[in-house]
């Protein structure tokens, strides 16, 4: 059995993965912490989880010790927080980042946009963890980056048209709309009940910290910069991300032939589901799954790709645990090859 342990594991993305290594056949959770729940069992913080973890204790972040007996740590602490943590659970075990420290390579970029960082020699060795593209790089990594959830939508919605050159830079406009549950288990009144309930709304128009990643991973698949302008959006539903992409390509292509390029990208892939032509994604669809529903249109040179993901199963722990599985030579869909919860 491959033994895990959860660096932050009493917030959405780390009760997500203590759900979903429940059922693994081949890991099991040996370690689990949280400064705030120290000292309590896992089932009383969580009594979903009642039956699962009875005897396992939420422990101190700060004994990075007790990485020792693991396999692999998962880090679902904040950003900035997983940089301080991540070189000396290296020493120990293979790591998956679900924060955005390892995400981004150019470290004046994560500076821009998050900060400093404290263990940018690592960034170089981290492996973006998106199993659709870097299956290879994840299998011998030690070092995983966990995609971000936006990203994740977005990236894989159009990557197979920005690998074949086809789309004209500065047309890409993504617009994203995501659960609640995104912003993480902490109060905040922005996310209360009360606020969300029955609202929609854009934020962080133009400044959203997941666009460079997104850039940067479009630019890696089509050789050349892409920029896009990216906008999310907060809908009063506790998880799930729709997105819409829309991009200008530099020729014209039959709706057969826009089929034919996902087909091949995809056709190969378990949790990436290509929806019949004139069929779209609905977030009700994915919901509670690894699954990432495609859906295409074209007019023209004008394209539109709706993606939908969970944003904690896909998004984040879901995979996470896709990832481990690749690492440790595992069957790539153990614990995740699951029907979505359709209502």
């Amino acid at each position: 059995m491959i033994k895990a342990a959860i660096f932050g594991a009493s917030g959405y993305t780390g009760l997500e993965l203590l759900r979903i290594l429940a059922i693994h056949p081949q890991a099991e959770v040996v370690e689990a912490t949280s400064r705030q729940y120290k000292g309590t069992p896992v089932s009383e913080v969580f009594p979903a989880l009642r039956g699962f973890y009875d005897e396992l204790i939420f422990s101190d972040p700060e004994d990075l010790g007790s990485a020792a007996k693991a396999d692999v740590a998962f880090s679902a602490l904040p950003h900035g927080a997983s940089q301080d943590v991540v070189p000396e659970l290296l020493k120990k075990s293979k790591v998956i980042d679900l924060s955005a420290d390892f995400r981004l390579r150019d470290k004046e970029t994560y500076k821009t946009w998050y900060g400093e960082h404290k263990a940018a020699h690592l960034l170089s060795e981290a492996v973006y963890g998106l199993p659709e593209l870097y299956r290879k790089h994840i299998k011998g990594g030690r070092l995983i980056a966990n995609p971000g959830c936006y990203p994740t939508s977005a990236i894989l919605a159009l990557t197979p048209l920005a690998g074949k050159g086809l789309i004209k830079a500065g047309s890409v406009i993504i617009d994203s709309k995501s659960g609640v549950s995104g912003a993480g288990r902490g109060a905040s009144i922005a996310t209360s009940f009360v606020e969300v309930t029955s609202g929609f709304k854009a934020y962080k128009i133009g400044s959203h910290r997941h666009t460079p990643e997104i850039e940067q991973e479009l630019t890696a698949a089509a050789g050349d910069g892409l920029k896009v302008r990216f906008t999310p959006h907060l809908i009063p539903v506790s998880r799930g991300i729709l997105t819409t992409a829309y991009a200008e390509l530099k020729d014209g292509l039959t709706q057969a032939e826009l089929r034919d390029i996902y087909t091949e990208a995809y056709s190969n892939e378990r949790f990436v589901r290509l929806l019949p032509e004139g069929s779209f994604p609905d977030i009700s669809q994915v919901r509670g799954s690894n699954f990432c529903d495609i859906g295409l249109f074209i007019e023209g040179s004008r394209v539109t790709i709706v993606s939908a993901i969970d944003n904690l199963v896909k998004g984040a722990s879901g995979q996470a645990v896709q990832n481990m599985n690749i690492m440790f030579g595992l069957d790539e869909t153990a614990a995740l090859f699951t029907p979505p919860l359709s209502i």
